[in-house]
């Protein structure tokens, strides 16, 4: 689910885009697995937000870049969406993985 989102957002440069489709096609297979709506949104939102860190469009990158491109030498996707995506997303995975954690759920 995680990767599936990820390259749906990447491809489209949002999150908020990336959520209507997720949650249409998942919703009755997280249902089905048993599991309960708040687990589904933590997967929903970190499914997004893992591709709008490093998407090549996304404002979430585009903005630093405009930012540090100052002087000329930035590089857009080695300096901002790699560094962006491997610190960020690294959180998110983590995160996710907690919230879904079955053991987690009161």
């Amino acid at each position: 689910m995680l990767i599936i989102g990820l390259f749906i957002t990447i491809g489209i440069g949002t999150s908020f885009g990336t959520i209507p489709i997720l949650a249409v096609l998942f919703v009755p297979i997280f249902v089905k697995l048993g599991f309960n709506p708040m687990q589904a949104i933590a997967v929903f939102a970190a499914a997004a937000a893992l591709g709008d860190a490093g998407s090549p469009a996304s404002s979430t990158t585009l903005g630093p870049t405009q930012g540090l491109n100052v002087n000329g030498q930035h590089e857009h996707i080695k300096d901002t969406c790699i560094p962006t995506f491997l610190h960020f997303n690294t959180a998110l995975i983590v995160g996710a993985i907690v919230a879904v954690d079955r053991k987690s759920v009161v």
